[in-house]
């Protein structure tokens, strides 16, 4: 059975280069993606302080044009499409009718009539799916907007650290502004010795960083030259794993733990990324009586207090008296912290900073504090 599980998963197209790096290898998404190489905490370490550079080919991109493409969008994205400048990018989210999260993603506008939504990787075929829903009942004329997934043929680099933007400085050329000047969210063409690749100031860690975008075919070559010109700065691979405990250290979700078709944005702590001021998107109705009646539960970030076994996901959680209020949905041992801390979706009236909780972890009962995101912060 393991066998045959293991060949229908998808692989990108730098598998052989993380077989090469000695990646330990694990499923996720459908996909064989490598969970660590020299090791989750060394990884971690090197992103806080020079660099490391993730695989997120599996991730998914959909390409949307046309007269009507902003409209379109705006009509099924709960952020504002509309003040978007050419050359950047916002977070925002897809919701279904009920207001639940069909998936959280990245937004680009590309050019004043072009958009590139970056996605998550299981939930690319349900995303498509709802797109195209929303395309047909929205959409009168085919050529108003136009819709191309675009997930097979682009691959993505995350190079992400303190360190990164000196090395890409010395290998990215023709950008129309410098490397050195990009600001957070924005997105621009560039050439790494010789491959044609859109440069992005994102990422899911906390540090400064950029998302590269190419052709799959183009990302052995990529790969190979920035960890070879990012030696000196000790920049190395990183892994799922890595990337996993530096976004639970930011307290960013992850769809599946703290966004899900029965788990709304605003009860994930997401309503900067929500604009309820705007005439109208899926889901809006059901977020405003939401928010009307009181958001119960909601998602807190908290951190263990003494020594414990890392919290996972699914420990319950009680309050100080023992009361079961809710459940852990990211959990880890934070090698920046050397400390448990989390996520938890729990009973509104315990959500304030500075309440404390208790995990039971391993069949006993563990104390916790409710703390402001992020967790970590940079001294």
């Amino acid at each position: 059975m393991g066998l045959e599980i293991k060949d229908t998963m998808k692989h990108t197209s730098l598998y052989q280069a993380h077989l090469d790096h000695q990646a330990r290898m694990v499923p996720f998404g459908g996909w064989e993606m490598p969970l660590q190489y020299a090791g989750i905490r060394q990884e971690h370490l090197a992103v806080r302080k020079t660099g490391g550079l993730f695989d997120i080919s599996h991730m998914g991109e959909f390409l949307i044009e046309g007269p009507d493409s902003c409209s379109f969008l705006n009509q099924c994205l709960t952020n504002n499409v509309t003040g978007l400048d050419i050359g950047s990018g916002q977070y925002t989210l897809m919701c279904n009718e009920q207001g639940g999260t069909v998936d959280d993603l990245y937004l680009y506008r590309l050019e004043e009539q072009s958009f590139m939504m970056v996605v998550n990787a299981s939930r690319i075929q349900a995303d498509w799916e709802w797109l195209m829903h929303q395309k047909d009942q929205h959409i009168g004329s085919p050529n108003a907007v136009q819709c191309h997934n675009l997930s097979d043929q682009l691959g993505a680099l995350a190079f992400q650290g303190p360190l990164v933007r000196t090395v890409l400085d010395r290998i990215a050329e023709n950008t129309p502004n410098p490397i050195a000047t990009m600001k957070k969210n924005q997105i621009q063409w560039g050439m790494i010795g010789g491959s044609r690749v859109r440069i992005a100031t994102t990422g899911y860690t906390g540090e400064d960083g950029f998302e590269l975008i190419a052709d799959q075919g183009e990302m052995p070559h990529l790969w190979e030259r920035i960890l070879s010109e990012g030696k000196k700065e000790g920049i190395c691979p990183a892994g799922l794993g890595a990337r996993d405990t530096l976004r639970t250290e930011m307290g960013y979700p992850l769809y599946g733990h703290e966004l899900s078709e029965e788990i709304d944005p605003l009860q994930a702590g997401l309503g900067f990324f929500v604009d309820l001021q705007k005439p109208d998107f899926v889901g809006k109705s059901a977020l405003v009586q939401k928010k009307n009646k009181g958001l119960d539960p909601c998602s807190v970030a908290f951190l263990m207090q003494g020594k414990s076994a890392p919290p996972r996901p699914e420990y319950r959680v009680a309050d100080a008296q023992g009361n079961k209020i809710g459940v852990v949905t990211s959990g880890t041992m934070s090698p920046s912290l050397e400390t448990g801390l989390g996520m938890a979706l729990i009973q509104t009236s315990m959500a304030h900073p500075g309440t404390t909780l208790q995990i039971e972890i391993r069949n006993r009962w563990f104390p916790a504090q409710v703390c402001k995101k992020p967790l970590y912060r940079k001294t």
